[in-house]
């Protein structure tokens, strides 16, 4: 939304009580922009901070996801539920490089760590969390390639671990296959520079979607 210059000119001429009353009337209807402002104005925690201890609440969520396993379609929801964390932490904090390591690490614990679980099931009832799960996967490796190369060195390793252990479970593999994810990007460290054209393609194709 634009708003027109004798428009802002107008509020800049509010006195500052009655403006102060407006803002934080407003504040109350944006929660997120609240806890942002807050994290801006009086937060003495570094951005790395916030993100460790995020991700100290992510291990106990995963480990959670991981006892109480009951099929792939919980586990999506398990997935959206520390995703939709992993936002309001980008949104309060701006912290891109979080966006991409904690989303990566979230898969890097519960992939290896439900091999077997998922193997229960057919690939048809696994797709629940595969193809959500490759969408997302898709969405990390456009964010790193455009990092600075020494950025992208960061990833390397839980790269290689999601990669593999998507490789270790057939269904897996074969569901990323069809939807156009080669798991060499992962394993081999080797992104192409066009991701976001080659993503483009796949979805216009009717790809990365549940049926």
């Amino acid at each position: 939304m634009t708003f027109e210059q004798d428009f802002k000119d107008a509020l800049a001429n509010i006195p500052d009580k009655e403006k102060d009353k407006l803002i934080l009337r407003l504040l109350k209807k944006d929660i997120i922009l609240a806890k942002r402002l807050q994290y801006e104005l009086l937060s003495e925690e570094s951005v790395e901070d916030k993100r460790n201890q995020l991700q100290e609440i992510l291990d106990k969520k995963i480990e959670s996801a991981i006892k109480h396993f009951k099929s792939p379609g919980y586990l999506s929801m398990d997935v959206r539920y520390m995703s939709g964390m992993i936002t309001e932490h980008v949104k309060i904090t701006k912290d891109k490089f979080g966006d991409i390591w904690l989303n990566l690490y979230m898969l890097t614990k519960l992939v290896p760590n439900l091999e077997e679980q998922l193997a229960y099931f057919s690939r048809r009832q696994g797709e629940k969390f595969y193809i959500p799960a490759l969408a997302r996967i898709f969405k990390i490796l456009m964010a790193i390639v455009k990092l600075h190369e020494d950025d992208q060195y960061e990833f390397r390793e839980n790269l290689q671990i999601l990669g593999n252990s998507i490789g270790d479970n057939d269904h897996f593999m074969m569901t990323a296959m069809h939807h156009g994810l080669d798991v060499n990007w992962l394993t081999k460290n080797n992104i192409p520079e066009d991701i976001a054209d080659i993503h483009k393609e796949i979805k216009n194709n009717g790809f990365l979607k549940l049926s």
